[in-house]
């Protein structure tokens, strides 16, 4: 008949080998050591065993394996949970650059904008000719006056520079308000603050142009800012 060995069921556990010991002890009569027990025990088997103490062998051998197993599934529960942890905190962190980066790349790319914006207005501004540059006459028909100030306004900003002056005084550089006292092409109220531009700024056109020019750079950044400006307003 084959025998089962006690090893299988771990006896290794200090207090379980000395029962174990203790019990074949008793039963073969014998007065040895309880260590001694224990080494025999070591190498003994099931049946070596009393009946009613084999249960006990069992349970020891369960109870620490289940120990074992135990422990080793708290270690890796504790290194997932270190893992994930990690993870996520290496996630948030990334978050962070990708956001950081773009707002610089944005912040960068506006700028950059401006810049070529304030550059470009800038060399439209300086190609563009002086009141000085034109002869003055006794008197100037529209088609004259948009002539002078298609070359003294830049290119890209005549047509709202042209809608302004449309809207306030239908390219006459004579018309007056009655009622508020404004005077010109750009309607400056009053007049006389033309002649920061020129003595001339009744009867000459280029230097009611040039005023007009200055006024709405220097309020609005540029015609067409003013422009903007006019059409939520009506005035500027």
């Amino acid at each position: 008949m084959s025998r089962i060995s006690v090893r299988g069921f771990a006896v290794a556990s200090a207090t379980a080998v000395t029962t174990v010991g203790a019990v074949v002890g008793v039963a073969s009569g014998s007065q040895a050591s309880v260590s001694n027990t224990e080494a025999t025990a070591a190498d003994a088997t099931i049946a070596d065993i009393p009946a009613g103490q084999q249960a006990q062998v069992q349970t020891a051998s369960l109870t620490q394996q289940a120990d074992s197993a135990s422990t080793q599934a708290d270690t890796a529960a504790l290194k997932s949970a270190q893992e994930s942890a990690r993870k996520a905190a290496a996630e948030t962190a990334q978050s962070k650059k990708d956001a950081a980066d773009k707002a610089k790349a944005e912040k960068a790319e506006k700028e950059a904008k401006e810049r070529e914006k304030a550059d470009a207005l800038a060399v439209s501004r300086s190609a563009v000719r002086d009141a000085s540059d034109f002869v003055a006459k006794a008197s100037y028909t529209v088609a004259e006056t948009q002539a002078i100030a298609r070359q003294m306004v830049p290119a890209n900003q005549f047509q709202c520079f042209s809608n302004i002056v449309s809207h306030e005084s239908t390219w006459n550089y004579r018309a007056t308000n009655a009622s508020s006292g404004a005077y010109g092409l750009v309607q400056a109220l009053p007049g006389s603050k033309m002649s920061s531009a020129g003595s001339d700024w009744q009867t000459n056109p280029a230097t009611q142009i040039k005023w007009g020019l200055n006024y709405m750079n220097s309020r609005y950044g540029s015609p067409c800012g003013a422009w903007s400006f006019w059409q939520a307003n009506s005035w500027y």
